[in-house]
Protein backbone atom coordinates (compact mmCIF):
# COMPACT_ATOMS: atom_id res chain seq x y z
CA UNK A 1 0.00 0.00 0.00
CA UNK A 2 1.61 3.69 -1.09
CA UNK A 3 0.38 6.89 0.99
CA UNK A 4 0.09 10.13 -0.48
CA UNK A 5 -0.34 13.77 -0.49
CA UNK A 6 -3.23 14.33 -2.40
CA UNK A 7 -3.76 17.93 -3.71
CA UNK A 8 -7.00 19.47 -5.67
CA UNK A 9 -9.00 22.45 -6.51
CA UNK A 10 -12.12 22.28 -5.15
CA UNK A 11 -15.13 24.16 -6.76
CA UNK A 12 -16.67 27.38 -5.36
CA UNK A 13 -19.79 24.83 -4.00
CA UNK A 14 -19.06 21.72 -2.14
CA UNK A 15 -22.54 21.05 -1.38
CA UNK A 16 -23.31 17.60 -3.22
CA UNK A 17 -20.33 16.41 -2.07
CA UNK A 18 -21.02 16.99 1.86
CA UNK A 19 -24.23 15.32 1.20
CA UNK A 20 -22.65 12.52 -0.40
CA UNK A 21 -20.28 11.67 2.97
CA UNK A 22 -23.15 12.93 5.09
CA UNK A 23 -25.20 10.74 3.77
CA UNK A 24 -22.95 7.82 3.82
CA UNK A 25 -22.71 7.18 0.40
CA UNK A 26 -19.37 7.72 -0.49
CA UNK A 27 -18.41 5.31 2.95
CA UNK A 28 -20.82 2.27 1.48
CA UNK A 29 -18.10 2.30 -1.76
CA UNK A 30 -16.33 -0.74 -2.55
CA UNK A 31 -12.88 -1.78 -2.10
CA UNK A 32 -11.96 2.14 -1.11
CA UNK A 33 -15.20 4.25 0.44
CA UNK A 34 -14.26 3.77 4.03
CA UNK A 35 -10.84 5.33 3.39
CA UNK A 36 -12.15 7.97 0.91
CA UNK A 37 -14.82 9.17 3.46
CA UNK A 38 -12.43 9.42 6.46
CA UNK A 39 -10.10 11.49 4.11
CA UNK A 40 -12.18 13.63 2.79
CA UNK A 41 -13.79 14.22 6.42
CA UNK A 42 -10.41 15.45 7.70
CA UNK A 43 -9.32 17.27 4.25
CA UNK A 44 -7.51 21.10 5.24
CA UNK A 45 -7.70 23.79 2.92
CA UNK A 46 -4.40 25.24 2.32
CA UNK A 47 -3.99 29.53 1.73
CA UNK A 48 -4.32 29.12 -1.77
CA UNK A 49 -7.44 27.31 -1.34
CA UNK A 50 -6.92 23.58 -2.65
CA UNK A 51 -8.03 21.05 -0.67
CA UNK A 52 -5.50 18.87 0.37
CA UNK A 53 -5.31 15.25 2.57
CA UNK A 54 -3.19 12.23 2.86
CA UNK A 55 -4.65 8.66 1.45
CA UNK A 56 -3.57 5.43 1.24
CA UNK A 57 -3.99 3.28 -2.04
CA UNK A 58 -3.42 0.29 -3.90
CA UNK A 59 -3.90 1.84 -7.31
CA UNK A 60 -1.59 1.97 -9.88
CA UNK A 61 -1.85 4.88 -11.13
CA UNK A 62 -2.71 6.76 -7.89
CA UNK A 63 -6.28 7.01 -6.97
CA UNK A 64 -7.25 5.14 -10.18
CA UNK A 65 -11.31 4.04 -8.75
CA UNK A 66 -11.98 7.10 -6.62
CA UNK A 67 -11.21 9.73 -9.38
CA UNK A 68 -13.48 7.51 -11.54
CA UNK A 69 -16.55 7.60 -8.85
CA UNK A 70 -15.94 10.67 -7.03
CA UNK A 71 -13.31 13.00 -7.58
CA UNK A 72 -12.87 13.99 -10.58
CA UNK A 73 -16.32 14.86 -10.22
CA UNK A 74 -15.72 17.59 -7.90
CA UNK A 75 -12.12 18.70 -7.72
CA UNK A 76 -9.69 19.91 -10.48
CA UNK A 77 -5.97 19.98 -10.89
CA UNK A 78 -6.08 17.21 -8.31
CA UNK A 79 -2.05 15.70 -7.71
CA UNK A 80 -0.34 13.08 -5.87
CA UNK A 81 3.15 13.05 -3.66
CA UNK A 82 4.27 9.44 -2.74
CA UNK A 83 5.07 9.99 0.83
CA UNK A 84 5.12 8.15 4.38
CA UNK A 85 2.55 6.81 5.92
CA UNK A 86 1.08 9.86 8.56
CA UNK A 87 3.81 12.46 6.79
CA UNK A 88 0.90 14.31 4.88
CA UNK A 89 -1.23 14.67 8.06
CA UNK A 90 1.85 16.02 9.67
CA UNK A 91 2.54 18.59 7.10
CA UNK A 92 -1.53 19.98 6.91
CA UNK A 93 -2.31 19.15 10.18
CA UNK A 94 -2.05 22.89 11.12
CA UNK A 95 -4.14 23.85 8.47
CA UNK A 96 -7.97 24.82 8.68
CA UNK A 97 -10.50 21.92 7.69
CA UNK A 98 -12.04 22.20 4.74
CA UNK A 99 -15.61 21.75 6.27
CA UNK A 100 -16.81 24.44 7.89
Amino acid sequence: MAHYLVKAKPPADLAGLRARLDSGGIGQMQPFGSELQRCLLNARLDADGWAVWEENCYCSPPLKQERAAVLDHYFSDLSTEALQAGQGWARIGHLPPLWD
